[in-house]
């Protein structure tokens, strides 16, 4: 790749085209100039403000011929979108989000019309986790200063300027603190995880933070079994994926009814273990974010006037994006 590191300060018109299927974008940059990028790095999904994209990654050592989806990085392919990303507790112990972390930036440039750009990077992590991950995750993304990759056919150089890591979930709600007077519950469901974090009168609780193992991933899991043990017929993926996402799946009543059976059982079970973290709905609100909030407002049992759902998966990263401008704009008041 031959691009010159001297024009790293090119930079993007606000004015940018957004596309059809785009929010209307915000340029959030650091007073120095560097483009914040959100990064929700899920175990179903990588999220930015803008995009969305499958967390698979597989690494091949030629060039594919049938995929465009494709990063060329250290002179290494790597197929984006293909494989499921198993669940580890701590994302440092391979490549593959840095990897995926390189293919969020790309996409958060081609919409802007740009493939060179100093990034400063804002990501999270669960609060249980924050204290014992975060600096090995912020040396993890900032393993290298300059870094040059192909994504789709086109080449990029990025200055990685910085890495701000936040807590997932209190970051999806940051924008509207103010709203959180009172005892309240948030419930973030994930793929691999459900995280759950009490706030009191805008203010997060760190001692009332739990980290559950029983993410989206375990219905996606509990179907198939179902499937298997009631009529012996394997059932493909995309088929559970696509009812997940509330899409009309194409099945047959035989196999609907099993599915729906399931997941309302998975959804009584979600809401078992937030009573076990002491959730009253008469004390309480209950605020549910992640990509497992559809599930539960379709076939949960609750007080709509006490329990809230907000439905957009890239609500964590658009609040990473949030929180580091703050961040930013806060640091540069003092240093003047």
């Amino acid at each position: 790749m031959n691009i010159n590191k001297t024009r790293i300060d090119e930079r993007v018109p606000t004015n940018v085209d957004e596309g059809d299927n785009m929010d209307i974008m915000k340029d959030y940059r650091t007073e120095k100039g560097a483009i914040i990028v959100p990064v929700d790095g899920g175990y179903g999904n990588m999220k930015t403000a803008n995009h969305v994209f499958a967390t698979g990654v597989i690494l091949s050592e030629l060039a594919p011929t049938m995929s465009k989806d494709v990063l060329l990085y250290n002179e290494n392919h790597y197929i984006i979108g293909e494989n499921h990303k198993e669940f580890k507790f701590e994302k440092i112990l391979d490549e593959d989000f840095y990897v995926l972390t390189l293919v969020a930036i790309a996409m958060e440039l081609k919409s802007r019309n740009l493939h060179i750009a100093d990034i400063q990077l804002a990501t999270g992590l669960p609060l249980t986790w924050l204290k014992s991950q975060k600096e090995d995750f912020r040396k993890y993304l900032l393993q290298k200063d300059y870094v040059e990759f192909k994504y789709q056919g086109e080449d990029y150089l990025i200055h990685m300027v910085g890495v701000d890591v936040f807590p997932q979930g209190y970051s999806a709600v940051a924008e509207r603190i103010h709203e959180f007077n009172g005892v309240n519950m948030l419930v973030d469901i994930g793929n691999g995880t459900i995280n759950i974090m009490y706030i009191n009168n805008r203010k997060p609780m760190e001692s009332k933070c739990w980290t559950e193992k029983y993410g989206i991933n375990q219905c996606s899991i509990n179907i198939c079994n179902a499937i298997m043990n009631k009529t012996g017929v394997v059932i493909d993926i995309s088929i559970i994926n696509d009812f997940l996402r509330m899409k009309k799946i194409d099945v047959s009543e035989k196999f609907l009814s099993v599915i729906q059976d399931t997941a309302k059982e998975y959804v009584r079970n979600v809401f078992m273990k937030v009573r076990e973290h002491e959730y009253n709905s008469e004390l309480m609100k209950l605020y549910v974010i992640g990509g497992g909030s559809k599930l539960l407002k379709e076939y949960g049992e609750y007080d709509k006037n006490r329990v809230f759902f907000d439905e957009d998966v890239r609500a964590n990263a658009k609040g990473y994006e949030y929180l580091s401008y703050m961040k930013d704009k806060r640091k540069t008041k003092i240093v003047n």
